[in-house]
């Protein structure tokens, strides 16, 4: 009995510290980009939460995609999320982001329908551009996910 508790209670802990440090890579595409750098910067400060932006895909675990993904990029991002340390999270921020867009297949033949045919996606937040709030609200909301230990498999896409 003592044993599980203890194992229980170590999840819990670790869940805890991996929600509290997510180091992100963005792709930095489009108008959400601008609102992904004010969250960011100085006013919103998304370093309290502990999230730090990182260069290296090797070294972070959160992939916020925003802006249309085109078909040429779609293998660019695919392969930066599988250099990705496990476990890997996605934030998939903006309408086209999360659907297309106005740049969606409906009207453009080069762009893909969403950041989840080419990875699989834990939170979405909309909004064309979202507000650097809701970019807090949706890494917030990830955060709870980890800690409720609900991961995604990495191997959906």
């Amino acid at each position: 009995m003592s044993g599980s508790f203890g194992f229980s209670t170590l999840q819990k802990a670790l869940s805890w510290a991996r929600s509290k440090s997510l180091w992100q890579i963005s792709t930095g595409a489009g108008c959400c980009a601008d609102e992904v750098l004010n969250a960011i910067g100085a006013r919103y400060d998304l370093e309290r939460f502990g999230s730090v932006a990182q260069v290296d895909a090797r070294q972070s675990d959160l992939l916020i995609v925003n802006g249309a993904i085109s078909l040429k990029a779609a293998p660019y991002l695919r392969a930066l999320y599988n250099e990705m340390l496990e476990p890997k999270y996605v934030l998939a921020i903006g309408s086209c982001a999360n659907g297309g867009g106005l740049f969606g297949p409906k009207y453009s033949y080069a762009t893909t329908a969403g950041a989840n045919e080419v990875v699989p996606v834990d939170v979405y937040v909309p909004g064309c551009p979202p507000r650097p709030e809701a970019i807090m609200n949706g890494l917030i909301y990830l955060q709870e996910k980890i800690r409720r230990g609900r991961e995604h498999n990495s191997n959906e896409a």
